[in-house]
């Protein structure tokens, strides 16, 4: 029997999922990753280009991990670990630092849209790529499944990898992405794109109370008989054909459509709320800790290589 091949993922421990995560990367890398050997990692350094408070990161860490445990990730069947527990990613990034040009890491998306608005560009966010290029790389990796806006990162990641096997002889695999399927634009409450930095998210483990706040502060198109954005939330959850006669019975009807996604959004989600809340900090730690090690049987494998290739091992 073949050996499954590999994928890898970085999950950001930023700040509290919403809705739209979950419909647009989280549920569809759920569907997919028992077909592989997974190794999902939560990228705690790749937070701090954003996270400046080392207790809000221990939070974020034990958050980001229990919530994916709670939507359906089963330790038994993939490697779930944080970035941090694993020295060989900085390690490895540092040596692929010293291959990439600065021109090269100048046309990072993430850089470029930070330096285009004035904000504060570190040094971190100029190496991002590098850094995520070292994770994936670390684990021979064949797919990492990203939305179509990060294709860029596999391409940097490949690019790199290259670079060294041109470099210092064959070493790496160079990984394909697997773009999630499409999922239409999750509108946040205001209507624009659901994002945590405009703050018109609807979390994914709300309360009922929070979702019904969340719903009813939804931006309405009185222009129309049916509200757009809520029509577009509902969508997520059920079928054209379902909603059909819900929206055609209560055209311009605009609370009682509002009404209608509370229940649903508070039914879809209730059992998963309910679970997240079973899950204890020990068993999160328990799972992060079998996890690196795992992690760590691997990328400590692929480092000796890396070593041996450069010329540190004497």
């Amino acid at each position: 029997m073949a050996a499954k091949k590999r994928l890898f993922t970085g999950l950001q421990p930023s700040g509290a999922l919403h809705i739209g995560n979950y419909f647009g990367t989280l549920k569809p890398l759920l569907e997919m990753y028992e077909g592989y050997e997974s190794f999902l990692c939560v990228v705690d350094y790749h937070a701090l280009t954003t996270v400046r408070d080392g207790a809000l990161m221990k939070v974020n860490i034990r958050q980001m991990a229990g919530d994916f445990m709670a939507l359906g990730f089963d330790p038994a069947k993939g490697t779930l670990f944080k970035q941090s527990d694993a020295p060989e990613h900085t390690e490895l990034a540092w040596i692929l630092n010293c291959l990439v040009s600065v021109p090269f890491l100048e046309l990072g998306h993430a850089y470029k849209d930070a330096a285009g608005k004035g904000k504060e560009a570190t040094a971190g966010l100029f190496t991002y790529p590098v850094l995520m290029a070292s994770d994936i790389v670390l684990y021979d990796t064949d797919v990492v499944p990203v939305g179509e806006d990060q294709r860029q990162h596999i391409e940097y990641a490949r690019d790199i990898a290259s670079k060294f096997n041109h470099v210092f002889g064959e070493t790496f695999k160079l990984p394909k992405e697997s773009i999630l399927k499409a999922v239409a634009v999750v509108p946040g409450t205001d209507g624009r794109k659901m994002s945590k930095s405009y703050g018109n998210t609807i979390p994914l483990f709300a309360s009922r109370e929070q979702i019904i706040a969340a719903v009813m502060s939804i931006v309405t198109d009185s222009t129309g008989d049916r509200p757009e954005n809520v029509y577009a939330i509902h969508r997520l959850l059920k079928s054209e054909g379902e909603l059909e006669s819900l929206y055609g019975a209560n055209k311009g009807k605009y609370k009682a459509l509002k009404e209608a996604l509370i229940e649903d959004l508070d039914a879809h989600f209730k059992p998963i709320r309910e679970r997240r809340l079973s899950i204890s900090d020990g068993e999160i730690d328990t799972v992060l800790a079998a996890g690196a090690k795992r992690a760590r049987e691997v990328a400590s494998a692929k480092m000796k290589e890396v070593r041996e290739k450069i010329g540190v091992n004497l």
